[in-house]
């Protein structure tokens, strides 16, 4: 089977499609299923959206590529199907979505955010690229797909408004390559980590007063990775750009894995990766309970839940207190990837539903 993945990022380099279809192609390609990637952002591209100015550099950039995206079509028909990750193209609405639906391949529709909302976060880099999306695509291209694939419940009922064919397939984690290290001892101080990008460091910034509280009664240090000039006064920040070759490591060295949110339409769309990201090395961690993360964590069973300021700061005092706790939560959430979160139990899914689009299609006369 040949499928050909329309991608928004260049290989490796955002979370969302490498814990979705980069992670599930290898065991995909064991099934007799060979996968074709094709990012929208060239790597320039991607690399000049992270940072601010070049406006037309990275104007003409958006075009080329949209160019590209059109020059594919001519190809399309030598794939058994099309996997689209949130959106074939950066800006404007599902035209090559339609383009590819009026020329009969099927398409497989995979999103893991609520990108069918308007974004009201102002991006520090590219905040005028918010009046270039189109949301409303979202629910055209789910209706569009032979087969959508959502990250979480709340997207799926969502997908299911235009679409009767929706299965949720939670982000999930190489446990072969997020592996515990059993003999790793506790720092000191305790390292408190985070992970995320520009887009999502807001809400890092929610936890600023209750982390300067406790950072008066405690010493701690707080590893920010993937916004490298983060600080926050009176707290000891190390803070460290994102490295796809150094991200495990980086990871390992956190003692307790935090993902705080606010309660919002947006961020019940998340899946928290973040949370499968610590879980998975076994670090013990703490999670707003916000969208699909009371789903991942049971309260002081595989994790801990903290809501408001002081639920924050207590959570945390427990686990800087109690090595014992660290272990036995850090335990638990790695049995807990094992069993519900690890690629090689829904990569199996992602092939039967390609399987299935595919032979449905063929059934209808395809060669």
């Amino acid at each position: 089977m040949r499928v050909l993945a329309l991608v928004p990022y260049p290989y490796d380099q955002a979370p969302g499609q490498r814990y979705r279809i980069e992670q599930w192609a290898p065991l995909l390609k064991e099934l007799g299923v060979s996968v074709t990637f094709e990012p929208f952002r060239c790597k320039e591209l991607h690399a000049l959206l992270c940072k601010p100015s070049n406006s037309w550099r990275k104007a003409h950039l958006t075009s080329k590529a949209i160019i590209r995206r059109l020059k594919l079509l001519k190809n399309i028909g030598d794939f058994d199907l099309i996997y689209i990750y949130t959106e074939a193209a950066l800006i404007g609405p599902a035209l090559i979505e339609k383009l590819i639906s009026w020329r009969g391949v099927p398409v497989v529709f995979d999103f893991d955010d609520a990108i069918f909302l308007r974004y009201t976060y102002i991006s520090p880099v590219n905040g005028y690229l918010r009046l270039l999306k189109f949301p409303g695509k979202t629910g055209t291209i789910c209706g569009l797909a032979s087969h959508v694939i959502a990250g979480n419940a709340y997207l799926a009922n969502y997908a299911n408004r235009f679409n009767k064919n929706v299965t949720i397939v939670p982000s999930t984690v190489d446990i072969n390559t997020y592996t515990v290290e059993n003999s790793k001892s506790a720092s000191e101080p305790p390292v408190i980590g985070w992970t995320g990008s520009y887009s999502t460091i807001q809400y890092l910034d929610n936890l600023r007063v209750p982390l300067q509280q406790l950072a008066t009664r405690e010493r701690f240090k707080l590893r920010v990775i993937g916004v490298p000039d983060y600080r926050i006064d009176g707290v000891e920040v190390e803070a460290m750009p994102w490295n796809s070759a150094t991200e495990v490591a980086d990871l390992r060295g956190i003692d307790i894995g935090i993902m705080p949110l606010k309660d919002d339409e947006w961020t019940r769309g998340k899946c928290g990766m973040k949370a499968l990201q610590y879980m998975a090395l076994g670090i013990p961690t703490v999670c707003s309970p916000v969208g699909v993360n009371p789903r991942i964590i049971r309260d002081h069973e595989n994790g801990l839940l903290a809501d408001t300021d002081e639920q924050w700061k207590e959570r945390l005092m427990e686990l800087f207190h109690s090595p014992e706790l660290r272990r036995l939560l850090g335990k638990a959430g790695r049995a807990t990837i094992e069993s519900g979160y690890s690629i090689s139990i829904h990569a199996p899914t992602i092939y039967e539903i390609f399987k299935s689009v595919a032979r449905s299609q063929n059934g209808n006369g395809r060669k």
